[in-house]
């Protein structure tokens, strides 16, 4: 261990471990955990995000970290299945960072899930407050949300109104989508609606996917998933969508209906742009920089599995490491997985900072 006695720099850039630590707060275990028994190493930590719960706060704090002037907004809102609930938000001068997850995360429903209506107005609130507060700008992070219903719900929170054939209002959620025929859009909140938004997703879900992939997670099974992905199919018809595009599954699909509405209000797609959320946050972050110049970045997440490099935090840190050739540690509570980097899971002896820290110094043994 000469080398890293000599002054090894380190950077560690991990996700949130859903549940149980943050993404900040995993980083500070496994920076501890690293200059406990290695002092004269360089930890430099840089908390990561993928487009999924906790993106809005690593991005504020970028930003706040950057010397603007950064506020933390909470309100009052709805869940995913209608339930009076508060959400927050987080304002960087005329700009929004906001989760889906937030208001209409899965977490705060699984004792009531219900894939067929649960919507995402609760988050559609949340982006007309910030409106109200000056945004110009509002970046979303699609991660973890409860509802399939390709964002109608965040429309009728702004304002539209999704109708039948015969004129009829649609109930909420995404099932009565098969029946819709057009949008109202003559209540439009058209100020809110015209923000430049940028949809961070964690998935190249194509529009079908966010019901056959996504929807047992969100409790939906058999023909349920059948009417859903036929649900989405028809929105995207309405709204003139590929249902074929990536990255329109995310979320539920609300791609499909923000892409849309500021279509229809600019006449372009220009201001509604769908990115991959990694990419997103470890440009805003400098990651990229960060890493050419380190001996060694630790990432992690809660569990280690065929999705994980595939957009995904930890499969955005390694390919930024290839680029610079710097050795790759992975930290997860499991490994399911078999990857050429060093990997090292948490034993569940004592609290979560305590697993992190022993995790990371096995990464930095392997290394030696």
């Amino acid at each position: 261990m000469g080398f890293i006695i000599a002054g090894m720099h380190i950077v560690v850039a991990p996700d949130s471990f859903k549940g149980t630590a943050s993404a900040t707060e995993a980083a500070a275990g496994i920076a501890n955990g690293i200059r406990q028994h290695y002092p004269n190493a360089t930890v430099t930590t840089l908390p990561m995000a993928d487009g999924g719960e906790g993106t809005a706060q690593v991005l504020a704090q970028a930003a706040a970290a950057g010397g603007q002037e950064t506020q933390t907004i909470t309100l009052p809102t709805t869940d995913a299945v209608g339930r009076l609930t508060e959400a927050q938000y987080f304002l960087a001068g005329h700009t929004a960072f906001i989760d889906v997850a937030a208001a209409t995360g899965l977490p705060a429903v699984r004792d009531a899930l219900d894939p067929l209506h649960a919507d995402s107005y609760g988050t559609g609130v949340l982006l007309a407050d910030a409106q109200s507060r000056g945004a110009t700008s509002i970046v979303l992070g699609l991660g973890g949300t409860a509802s399939i219903d390709g964002g109608m719900g965040i429309l009728a929170a702004l304002g539209a109104a999704a109708h039948d054939a015969r004129g009829y209002a649609l109930p909420k959620g995404g099932a009565p989508l098969v029946q819709l025929d057009s949008i109202d859009t003559a209540q439009l909140n058209i100020k809110a609606g015209m923000v430049d938004f940028t949809l961070l997703a964690d998935t190249r879900a194509k529009a079908m996917q966010a019901a056959t992939m996504y929807g047992p997670q969100k409790g939906a099974e058999g023909e349920q998933i059948a009417l859903l992905a036929g649900a989405l199919l028809q929105l995207c018809k309405v709204t003139g969508t590929d249902p074929e595009t990536e990255f329109t599954g995310a979320a539920g699909g609300i791609p499909i209906g923000l892409t849309w509405l500021s279509r229809t209000l600019w006449g372009t797609d220009e201001h509604a742009r769908v990115v991959s959320g990694g990419a997103h946050v470890a440009k805003a972050l400098g990651l990229a920089e960060a890493i050419s110049q380190a001996d060694l970045v630790i990432t992690g997440e809660g569990a280690f599995d065929e999705q994980s490099l595939t957009g995904k935090v930890v499969g955005t840190v390694a390919d930024l490491a290839a680029e610079s050739s710097t050795p790759v540690g992975i930290v997860a509570g499991a490994i399911n997985q078999d990857t050429e980097h060093f990997t090292a899971e948490l034993d569940q002896k004592g609290g979560m900072p305590e697993q992190l820290a022993r995790a990371a110094r096995g990464i930095v043994k392997q290394l030696g």
